[in-house]
């Protein structure tokens, strides 16, 4: 039997990790979406041509880019190589949504701000980054804003998932050989479930939604690094296993924000979802 409707066709960049394979999983639950799933092996985002004879062949409504150079403290050391993929690479995306009327879905970070607001950063606060990481996802965001009128774009924080590396597994993993563990205090943000970001995504395209621009998206609450992996280890059944230590000393190669916690007013606002508690998604997380 034939459709009698058409699918809106979405790209996915980056699909491999783990944002990309959150929505992966959830394909399935929407029918009359088409998601076509790509990572750098199959298309380099950094390449304006690969990525122009790609699109020449495959026609799509949505790019959701999830490409990214991810490795905070790495970028310090080789900043070109971010910039290349979190700058030129959304660039080179922009640059060929604008030609073929693609509304573009890109996600940024909480790391394009400075940290010293001590509140809930907004939408229109000024960005100021202050490690390398941070400054190619802004001059990356910069060229979604400045290339098209059809972006949304999405800056969210720490995300952690059951896919990929991320710091979630990375406390489940020690807390199987380790007996002592010592966890930052020096920073405040939102432990977010990529999960939870991948089904806002599809909400926005589902919508059909033309309210373009920036957004923040995190789950509700705020923590320090200690704070989330007391609740992994708590909701896990490993906290009374494992000696547990705060520090306010953690010395790393990238400087990051002290206060990273992004105001969701505007998305709770313009958007009709419900968005989880970071402990109540993080349980969700272990349960399932």
């Amino acid at each position: 039997m034939e459709e009698s409707y058409k699918k809106t066709r979405i790209l996915i960049t980056g699909s491999d990790g783990q944002l990309g394979q959150c929505l992966k999983k959830i394909e399935e639950d929407h029918l009359n979406l088409e998601m076509y799933f790509t990572d750098y092996d199959v298309l380099d985002i950094t390449k304006k041509e690969d990525l122009l004879s790609f699109f020449s062949k495959n026609k799509f409504n949505y790019v959701i880019n999830c490409a990214a150079y991810t490795n905070v403290e790495q970028a310090e050391k080789e900043p070109q190589k971010a910039f290349e993929i979190n700058a030129t690479g959304v660039k080179n995306i922009a640059e060929v949504c604008l030609e073929y009327d693609i509304t573009l879905l890109h996600i940024s970070t909480d790391y394009v701000f400075d940290g010293e607001k001590g509140a809930p950063y907004t939408e229109i606060d000024k960005p100021n980054p202050i490690n390398e990481y941070g400054k190619s996802k802004l001059a990356g965001e910069q060229y979604a804003q400045n290339i098209l009128e059809k972006y949304f774009v999405v800056r969210t924080s720490w995300l952690y998932s059951e896919f990929g590396r991320n710091f979630f597994k990375t406390i489940l993993r020690k807390s199987e050989s380790e007996s002592e563990l010592t966890i930052t205090t020096s920073e405040i943000g939102t432990p977010t479930n990529a999960n939870d970001l991948a089904k806002f995504l599809i909400l926005v395209i589902q919508l059909n939604s033309d309210k373009y621009g920036v957004y923040h998206f995190s789950n509700l609450g705020e923590a320090t690094w200690y704070d989330f992996t007391s609740e992994i280890l708590s909701v896990s059944g490993k906290l009374n296993e494992i000696k547990l230590e705060k520090t306010d000393n953690y010395p790393t190669f990238a400087v990051r924000p002290k206060y990273s916690v992004l105001d969701k007013g505007k998305c709770l606002n313009l958007f009709d979802l419900e968005i989880p508690n970071w402990r109540a998604s993080l349980r969700e997380a272990i349960k399932n």
